[in-house]
């Protein structure tokens, strides 16, 4: 995987979902001493997906290869579903290392679902998502995978809004709606290390946009950050518009190990 790949839409990934469980049992069984290659050679051959057969496999072949740098940028990822960390913790994880290449999924979340969230709409139905995967084409930036159809399109629409719904944001059948989201401490602690990888400036690292595809604004990013300090899990302190934010370990992958002992 290349970091060219990253504004690159693909229909394929988005049509497969989430993938959390395929992904968690191939990461399970992932051997660092083997090759990317070899250890995807082991994720077709498979008997995890049972009836699901070798096509299923195979394609979840694809898709972790398209998604995912598992010796690099996603050890950590790859190093707690070895551990077993819990789904629940593990799952939001994914989402974040998931849209570091998946662009369509990350501009979803943030740009369309993100902005319901707040106005309050109780009801997401599909075809106002078709509409808005129109606006992206002549986007600068962005990439196309192929000519998309109106069914490729329509499918494509189904695929984000039911990996939402995989990971915990919506409910509902056919036309989905916000479900009651919590993102769990342990979690929120795994991306502030990740975010501020990137961002050292606490005020940007607390009003940062990925905070959006879980459906948190920047008060309760700040607010849960006050409540860490409160147990001692973190270090916060703001002095007029300064602040400082100090934390248990160096990187995501140093505190990761902690989750993962």
């Amino acid at each position: 995987m290349t970091a060219q790949r990253a504004n690159v839409v693909s229909s394929f990934t988005i049509i497969k979902g989430a993938l959390i469980d395929e992904t968690y049992a191939s990461f399970q069984n992932w051997d660092f001493g083997l090759s990317r290659q070899e250890n995807l050679a082991r994720v077709k051959a498979s008997s995890t997906f049972g009836a699901l057969g070798a096509t299923w496999a195979r394609d979840v072949a694809k898709v972790l290869n398209r998604r995912f740098d598992p010796d690099g940028r996603d050890r950590p990822l790859v190093e707690l579903a070895r551990a077993g960390l819990e789904r629940e913790i593990w799952k939001p994880l994914l989402l974040w290392h998931l849209t570091r290449d998946e662009f369509l999924v990350r501009d979803f979340l943030v740009s369309w679902l993100y902005p319901r969230y707040v106005e309050g709409a109780d009801r997401l139905p599909v075809e106002e998502v078709v509409a808005d995967l129109g606006s992206l084409n002549g986007r600068d930036g962005v990439e196309w995978s192929g000519a998309w159809t109106p069914t490729t399109t329509a499918r494509v629409a189904s695929g984000l809004l039911r990996i939402a719904a995989d990971v915990g944001l919506l409910a509902g059948g056919a036309v989905k709606a916000f479900a009651s989201y919590h993102l769990p401490e342990p979690s929120f602690l795994y991306l502030l290390h990740a975010m501020a990888e990137t961002e050292p400036n606490v005020g940007r690292l607390i009003t940062a946009p990925d905070w959006q595809m879980y459906l948190l604004d920047p008060d309760d990013v700040e607010r849960q950050i006050v409540h860490l300090h409160q147990y001692r899990k973190l270090h916060y302190e703001l002095a007029g518009s300064l602040a400082q934010l100090t934390l248990p370990c160096r990187t995501a992958a140093e505190f990761a190990r902690e989750l993962a002992a």
